[in-house]
C-alpha cells in the first residue's frame, strides 16, 4: 500500500493522488442543537445563523451534522448526569434552511425527554426529508448505516455513541452503543457489500471526555480499530472543542470536530471554535479531505480567516503530530491526567457528594454515569492506576501545558 500523503497544515487539506475523478463532497459538522441564545434566531430566520458559512456548506454534494437534542413538542424530561436539551419541532427549518441531507443521532441528549420526544423528532425529520442513523425503537434500527449517493458514488455511514446514562439500545429504544467490535463487524459486512458496491465507509463517532485537547487513549485505540475494519475515514464529536487530526494506514481520523451550532454561555476560547470536515469521495475511495474551522459567536457561526485562520492550524498543527502513534497518543491522553490530578477527582467526587442531600437522583445518575459510561470509566480508571503506580507528573511537558490551555483559556486573553 503506498504511503499517505501529508496533511498540508497550512492550507489545512490533503489528497490522494488518485488520478482524474468526479468526486463527491461530503461535508461532516460537529454539535447542532436549537438551544439558549441560539433557540430564537433559529426560529426567527434560521439561514443567518450559519453566516458565511452557509455557502460553504450548499457548496457540498451531501451535508451530515449531530442533531444533539430531540425537536419535540412533547415529552418528559428524564433524571440524567447532565444538563438536559431539547428543541421544538418547528425548529427543524435550522435543518431545512440548509439543506442538511441527514443527521447522526448517535449521541448522549437524543433521548433526554424519553422515548416519545424521540419519536416525535423521528417524524419531524423523516417528513422534511432529512434522513437519519444512530437511534432508535430497536437496537436494529439504532445501528442500521446510512445509504447516501451523488455522482454515481455511493456511501455508507456508521454512527455509534457512547450511549451515556444508559440509553444504548440493547433491548429497546435508544441509541447505537459503545460495541467497537459490532461496529467494526458491521464495516466490514459494508465493504463487502455486492452487488451494488459501496465506495467508501464513514464512521462517525460522539465519544470522549469534554474540553480537553487530546483524546483519550481508549478513543485513539477505538478509531484505529475501525480504520482497520475498513472505514474510509472516522470523524469524531462530543468534547465540545476542536480535537486533532491523524492518519491510521491510509485512514484520516478526526478526534473532535468540536461545537458547531451549539451555543454556550462560556468565554473560553476552543469552546468557541470549532471544524467541520469536507470529504472528498470518488469511486476508487476517499480522494482527499479538507479542515474548514469557524468561529462560534451569540448570532451563529463565521469563517475563519487571514491570521485567525493562520493560528487555528498553528494549534491544529500541535494537537494533531503527538496523535501519530499509539505511545505519543498515550503520553497525550497522560498529560491531560496530570493537568487534572489527585485535586481535580477530590473535586468531581466531593461535588457529586454534596448533591445527594440536595437532589439525590441527579446525584446518583452523576455517580451511576461515572461507573457505567466509558470516558468517565476511563478517566478515573487510568488516573487512579497512575496514582497506584507513582507515576503522576510524568507525562510531557507539552501534554500539560496544551492540557491547560484548551480548559482555561479565555477569549478575552486572545492576543
Amino acid at each position: 500500500m503506498p504511503d499517505t500523503p501529508p496533511f498540508n497544515f497550512q492550507t489545512g487539506s490533503w489528497s490522494r493522488e488518485t488520478g482524474p475523478t468526479n468526486a463527491m463532497t461530503l461535508i461532516i459538522a460537529g454539535d447542532w442543537a436549537p438551544i439558549r441564545a441560539f433557540a430564537p434566531l433559529i426560529e426567527s430566520d434560521p439561514q443567518t445563523i450559519y453566516g458565511d458559512v452557509l455557502p460553504v456548506l450548499q457548496a457540498a454534494d451531501r451535508t451530515i451534522v449531530n442533531l444533539e437534542a430531540p425537536l419535540s413538542d412533547i415529552g418528559t424530561k428524564t433524571c440524567k448526569s447532565g444538563t438536559v436539551f431539547k428543541g421544538k419541532a418547528c425548529h427543524v427549518k435550522g435543518l431545512t434552511a440548509v439543506p442538511f441531507s441527514a443527521v447522526t443521532l448517535g449521541n448522549n441528549h437524543m433521548f433526554d425527554f424519553g422515548v416519545e420526544a424521540f419519536e416525535q423528532t423521528a417524524g419531524v425529520l423523516d417528513r422534511n426529508n432529512i434522513a437519519r442513523t444512530g437511534a432508535g425503537m430497536t437496537q436494529e434500527e439504532a445501528e442500521a448505516p446510512l445509504i447516501m449517493e451523488a455522482k454515481g458514488v455511493r456511501l455508507a455511514i456508521i454512527n455509534i455513541s457512547e450511549g451515556e446514562d444508559l440509553t444504548a439500545a440493547e433491548s429497546g429504544p435508544g441509541v447505537a452503543g459503545w460495541n467497537i467490535a459490532g461496529a467494526c463487524s458491521r464495516i466490514k459486512k459494508l465493504k463487502k457489500e455486492t452487488p451494488q458496491r459501496l465506495h467508501a465507509v464513514i464512521a462517525v463517532v460522539h465519544c470522549g471526555l469534554e474540553y480537553i485537547p487530546f483524546a483519550p487513549e481508549y478513543v485513539t485505540n477505538a478509531f484505529r480499530e475501525l480504520a482497520d475494519a475498513g472505514a474510509d475515514a472516522v470523524i469524531g464529536h462530543h468534547p465540545h472543542v476542536p480535537q486533532g487530526l491523524f492518519f491510521h494506514g491510509n485512514t484520516p481520523i478526526c478526534c473532535s470536530l468540536g461545537n458547531f451550532i451549539f451555543y454556550q454561555p462560556t468565554n473560553f476560547f476552543w469552546r468557541k471554535i470549532g471544524y467541520m470536515v469536507r470529504l472528498h469521495i470518488s469511486k476508487e475511495g476517499l480522494a482527499g479531505l479538507n479542515i474548514e474551522p469557524y468561529r462560534i459567536h451569540e448570532q451563529g457561526v463565521q469563517m475563519l480567516a487571514g491570521l485567525d485562520r493562520d493560528y487555528f492550524f498553528k494549534r491544529f498543527r500541535q494537537i494533531s503530530e503527538p496523535l501519530s502513534t499509539p505511545e505519543r497518543s498515550r503520553q497525550a491522553w497522560q498529560g491531560f491526567l496530570d493537568y487534572y490530578g489527585v485535586a481535580g477527582f477530590k473535586n468531581e467526587v466531593n461535588m457529586i457528594l454534596n448533591k445527594l442531600d440536595e437532589t439525590p437522583g441527579k446525584a446518583a445518575a452523576m455517580f451511576r454515569n461515572r461507573l457505567t459510561t466509558v470516558q468517565h470509566f476511563h478517566h478515573w480508571k487510568d488516573l487512579l492506576t497512575r496514582v497506584v503506580e507513582d507515576k503522576m507528573g510524568q507525562s510531557p511537558a507539552w501534554a500539560q501545558d496544551l492540557a491547560r490551555e484548551w480548559l482555561t483559556r479565555h477569549v478575552k486573553n486572545e492576543s
